[in-house]
């Protein structure tokens, strides 16, 4: 036995030690050692702090009851049973003394070093500049101090009750303690030691009832959050009238301890439970059914207010910009025409449909993979920003052939290129229209280093570096030729190092991989990656952020950026109303099977996005930058890690250029805002007006269970000008409709559309005027304007677009709604819809067929977003799409991008070979006669779909295609005569 403990300690240790070093070199790599050695030094400071407080009152507490025992216990009665219990105790006395008092002081060390960041909070504490309502105090003492108290006096009352029981437990088993019996209870050493811990205890809770008054700052109602008329009158009075009781009963204990007798220690115990009882329970619930329920909404009204207040505040919220809205139910002619710029902007493309379609197109290779869903962002193309959907091309080890060692950990070791096509316009066929992509990768936009070792999909770790190569020679697969595989070899620091037995050694021992140890493919300068994630990469740099659950890739220079959004938070904010993170950011996106990660479920009511946060994809460096630096929990974080976060002057204008304003921050601001739009304590208190988040009307979430349950639709990013701002704006917007009051049916009319300006600008250092501005628009609390679901509803429910979708549907082909995104433009409301066709079979992917717009009271139903808007507005919508004339695949523009040869089960709809362009100039000849041999084409590959004819269905398509490259050739050479007839 002694044998098997000593290997098992001996295993432990090394593991630890291996644990420890490995972590240290990890994060000197990276340059964030303070980080950890702070965090390391304080939670073991804790441990042994915490620890050894525990252990040394339990030894001590037990050894003066033993030592201080009667020489001859009485035994008559119950008592000679104790006899027998001290005989079998006595020859375990000695190990008890040291087993129970160390194992009491682990739990109370792992405890207390779990609460490290209070601590250091506390010691780095700032302040808010704000004081509280009720006592005048700046907030920072209820955000660092007030915790770090509360924490200081509940592992003292824990230290001091346990060391009570086990002294009370040995003077009980010793005879210095009677429950029973003629004379005495206790002897005077017995009596000195329970009454002085009992005074110690009792002035620890006095303690406690003192911090309870500040307490009810942060109580939970049923209608607000903060302290009620009840608390301050009543509850914040008789707490401190508890606190002065305690005190007294301490003083009374100490008295007994000193002179004798429990008489009056007893008495004050007792009036203590009386005056808790009475003061803290009878009398707040007589204030509050007598005086404050007949009259609740005038008695709470200050309350409400200062919960209103505190609650905008601690949420970024006091600044929104309120404008009501009577939107326009008539679909006028030229009605865009105002915004031209919105419209042209208007994403059609959207990033939760076209993954499959980018895996199809753009992966090369089946060890490649894309994120589901994709993300939004924007670049200068041509001189004029442009919104685009991006995803990288990720390393997928589950699909290498061999997966021997060497190959998944030295030869498939990363990624390869970033793939980005325009949001507001389609391609060939309704494909996207790739601005960047193919491997090497070529495009639009700027020139970047491809290859990606950290991702999302990275594997757990790689082994890199050797030698400078030959180019296209290296140890690691680099990315697929025609010939076979470029090679390639790691240039940089992206890991720590594994060129000697000793660093080989412990990485070993992490992962529980010998190879590391014995593999021949490691050489004296490979460096081992891992912690790839660059979500969990900066979580482990700073711990003390909760990050947004979807990093996003984006061109920095010439390196590819994964960008992290960092938040600060608190659930000790006075009066400020508390959030689930995780339940305010769920919806349909953050489902198991997405990259998008909901927030933990933490209770906080202060928010902030304090640090933006970048990770390179080549070498994995991590950089943190103060982007909120008013922000006093930041500032706090700053003082105890000085070197962790850049300022903001630091952040280069490129990097600006790509930043955006958070999803999830976005998320929790919009369900605030579903209630606190009300700043009317009357009307707040009614809450009849209060809103919620639409569930998506084109998705369901997943289930728990795993079915499926309607969810919040989310968020969209989107360039658009609201009414009274200046110019459009990168913006991410939400909508709203009533909530339903208990028993009523829910409505599903819009009452409130939001956006935040999501530009940070392109200056170095410098926030563009405007970000982070949220505006809210207050549709009339008597209207009928249609919210999301309803338009989904109507669309659902037309005829011409139930037919035509009905017929695409045959064979088998799905029809899948894109996002359904809301514009406040025309002095209306513009709902905008692309709808995607995804044949059967695994090698199949959405394409985009047909889009959707509907104003007020009418639907637009046609190949391009285009044609949809003059559908609505008759005939003319007043601008001219991005997309116009491109088609989903029927009328492909002159040079329109995307991959070549649609599926052949991708179905085209009806259509007529036009007589004349947009302009009203007549079409060519030769263009008119290829249009119409494609018309001819197209019918028979629908006769054949509708017939089951899949072979014919095929010919049709390649006839169809073979008119339309016919019909583009003609069109160019008819542009290209200086002779010929203008073509539209």
């Amino acid at each position: 036995m002694p044998v098997l403990v000593g290997v098992a300690v001996l295993v432990l240790l090394v593991s630890l030690v291996a644990s420890v070093a490995t972590e240290v070199l990890w994060f000197n790599q990276l340059g964030f050692s303070r980080v950890y050695l702070t965090q390391l030094a304080l939670r073991v400071g804790l441990f042994v702090v915490a620890g050894a407080l525990m252990a040394a009152a339990v030894v001590v507490s037990m050894t003066l009851a033993y030592k201080h025992r009667p020489v001859y216990a009485p035994v008559p009665g119950p008592a000679a049973s104790l006899d027998r219990y001290r005989e079998g105790l006595e020859p375990l006395r000695r190990v008890l003394t040291v087993v129970l008092p160390l194992l009491l002081g682990l739990f109370a060390g792992s405890a207390a070093s779990s609460r490290w960041e209070t601590v250091l909070l506390w010691w780095n504490r700032t302040s808010f500049g704000q004081v509280d309502p009720v006592f005048g105090h700046d907030i920072g003492l209820y955000v660092f101090t007030i915790p770090f108290v509360r924490f200081a006096v509940g592992l003292l009352t824990a230290v001091v009750l346990l060391a009570g029981i086990a002294g009370a437990i040995t003077l009980y088993l010793y005879g210095a303690l009677r429950l029973s019996g003629p004379g005495a209870r206790t002897t005077v050493a017995a009596r000195v030691q329970l009454a002085s811990t009992a005074a110690v205890l009792v002035g620890l809770q006095a303690v406690s009832y003192w911090l309870d008054r500040y307490s009810t700052l942060t109580n939970t109602h049923v209608r607000f959050a903060g302290a009620s008329y009840t608390d301050v009158a009543v509850v914040v009075p008789a707490r401190g009238i508890l606190a002065i009781a305690a005190v007294i009963c301490a003083v009374l204990f100490v008295v007994t301890a000193v002179r004798g007798g429990w008489r009056f220690p007893a008495a004050g115990v007792g009036l203590l439970v009386v005056v808790a009882v009475v003061a803290a329970g009878i009398v707040p619930a007589v204030v509050q059914r007598v005086q404050v329920v007949p009259n609740e909404a005038r008695v709470e009204a200050p309350y409400i207010e200062d919960n209103i207040r505190a609650t905008r505040a601690a949420f970024g919220l006091d600044g929104t910009d309120v404008t009501q809205y009577d939107p326009a139910q008539t679909a006028a002619p030229g009605a865009l025409s105002a915004d031209a710029g919105t419209t042209a902007s208007i994403r059609i493309m959207d990033p939760a449909v076209v993954s499959p379609t980018f895996g199809q197109n753009q992966q090369v290779r089946n060890f490649y993979q894309f994120a589901s869903p994709l993300d939004v962002d924007r670049y200068a193309i041509e001189g004029r920003d442009q919104d685009v959907v991006v995803a990288l091309r990720e390393l997928n080890l589950n699909n290498v052939g061999n997966q021997s060692w060497v190959n998944t950990r030295t030869q498939y070791t990363h990624g390869y290129g970033l793939v980005a096509a325009a949001g507001n316009q389609q391609g060939t066929n309704g494909l996207p229209d790739y601005l960047e992509g193919g491997i090497p990768s070529t495009g639009s936009l700027p020139e970047y280093e491809p290859r990606i070792y950290f991702g999302e999909y990275s594997p757990e770790y790689s082994i890199v570096g050797g030698p400078a190569a030959a180019p296209g020679d290296g140890n690691e697969i680099d990315y697929p030729t025609e010939s076979g595989e470029a090679r390639y070899t790691f240039q940089g620091s992206g890991g720590p190092g594994v060129g000697n037995i000793v660093e080989r050694a412990l990485y070993a021992i992490k992962f529980r991989d010998a190879n590391i140890l014995l593999s021949s493919a490691i050489n004296p300068q490979s460096q081992i990656l891992y912690d790839r994630n660059p979500r969990e990469r900066v979580q482990k740099v700073a711990p003390f952020l909760t990050l947004d659950g979807d990093p996003y890739p984006t061109i920095v220079g010439d390196r590819i950026k994964w960008v992290v959004d960092g938040y600060t938070t608190s659930e000790e904010y006075p009066y400020s109303q508390p959030q689930v993170l995780q339940d305010a950011t769920q919806d349909t996106l953050t489902t198991p099977t997405g990259t998008i990660a909901a927030l933990p479920p933490n209770q906080v009511n202060y928010l902030r996005n304090s640090v933006k946060a970048t990770v390179d994809a080549y070498d994995g460096s991590v950089e943190l930058y103060a982007w909120d630096e008013s922000d006093p929990v930041l500032r706090a974080w700053q003082k105890a890690f000085p070197d962790a976060v850049k300022p903001l002057q630091q952040m280069s204008g490129d990097l600006m250029a790509h930043v955006r304003y958070p999803e999830d921050l976005f998320k929790v601001q919009r369900t605030v805002l579903s209630s606190y739009h009300v700043t009317d304590p009357g009307s707040f208190f009614s809450q009849q007006d209060f809103w919620r988040v639409p569930d998506d009307p084109t998705r369901q979430g997943t289930a728990p269970g795993g079915g499926t349950e309607a969810a919040a639709q989310p968020p969209y990013y989107l360039t658009l000008q609201m009414p009274g701002q200046g110019e459009e704006a990168f913006s991410l917007t939400s909508t709203y409709i009533p909530r339903s009051q208990q028993g009523q049916a829910g409505r599903n009319i819009l009452t409130g559309f939001l956006a935040v300006d999501a530009d940070a600008g392109s200056t170095d250092g410098q926030k563009k005027p405007g970000y982070g501005q949220l505006r809210l628009l207050q549709m009339p609390t008597d209207g009928t304007v249609e919210g999301p679901g309803q338009v989904q509803a109507d669309i659902n429910s037309n005829t011409e677009i139930s037919q035509e979708l009905n017929l695409l549907r045959q064979g088998g082909t799905e029809v899948i709604n894109g996002n359904l995104l809301t514009l406040p433009v025309g002095d209306g409301l513009l709902y905008v819809q692309p709808v995607y066709i995804r044949s059967t079979g695994e090698t199949s992917y959405p394409v985009l067929r047909r889009v959707i717009t509907s104003f007020g009271d009418q639907i637009g139903f046609a190949p391009t977003l285009d044609e949809a808007l003059d559908e609505v507005f008759g005939g003319n919508s007043g601008v001219t799409g991005p997309d116009a004339g491109q088609g989903s695949g029927d009328q492909p523009a002159p040079g329109a991008s995307g991959s070549p040869g649609a599926s052949p089960s991708q179905g085209t709809s009806p259509s007529q070979a036009p007589s004349s362009s947009a302009t009203g100039a007549p079409v060519p000849e030769s263009v008119r006669a290829a249009l119409q041999e494609a018309v001819a084409a197209e019918g028979e590959a629908q006769r054949a779909l509708q017939n089951g004819d899949f072979a014919a269905y095929g010919q049709a398509q390649a006839k169809l295609k073979a008119a339309l490259d016919k019909a583009v050739a003609a069109e160019a050479a008819a542009t290209a005569s200086p002779s010929a007839t203008p073509a539209g």
